[in-house]
Formats: structure tokens, C-alpha cells, sequence
């Protein structure tokens, strides 16, 4: 199992979601926890399309903080 970093991002009467371990890989939802869901779905189908290809699957190695100023 790994873990890769998501970001969400408030858009034009949504929230869009992307994983920069993936790219191309992207998702939109009306509510968090709907881009949450659909994210992952999105990240499994990514993978699964990977692995049939017999392309390498990314490592995840971005990381984030918050930082306060």
C-alpha cells in the first residue's frame, strides 16, 4: 500500500483534486468529502492503467507543510 499526497483546491463552483506522484491523474467533486472519494477512485484507476501497461508505478515522494507567516 502507498500513500501519495493530494491536493484539493476550491475551482469554479467545486473543489478539484490532483496528485503531483501522478500526473494526469484528477479529480472534481461538489463537496470534500466527494472529491476525497472520487480521488481515490481515480488514483486506482490510474494505477490499475499503469500496471496494465506494464508502465512503472510512481514512488510517492512529495511531501507538504503548512507554514505559518
Amino acid at each position: 500500500m502507498k500513500r501519495y499526497l493530494v491536493v484539493i483546491e476550491q475551482a469554479n463552483g467545486n473543489l478539484s483534486a490532483y496528485s503531483p506522484d501522478l500526473p494526469g491523474c484528477v479529480a472534481t467533486g461538489k463537496t470534500r468529502a466527494e472529491v476525497e472519494a472520487n480521488m481515490r477512485a481515480a488514483i486506482q484507476m490510474h494505477i490499475e492503467g499503469l500496471r496494465e501497461d506494464g508502465l512503472p508505478i510512481p514512488e510517492p515522494t512529495t511531501s507538504a507543510e503548512y507554514v505559518t507567516v
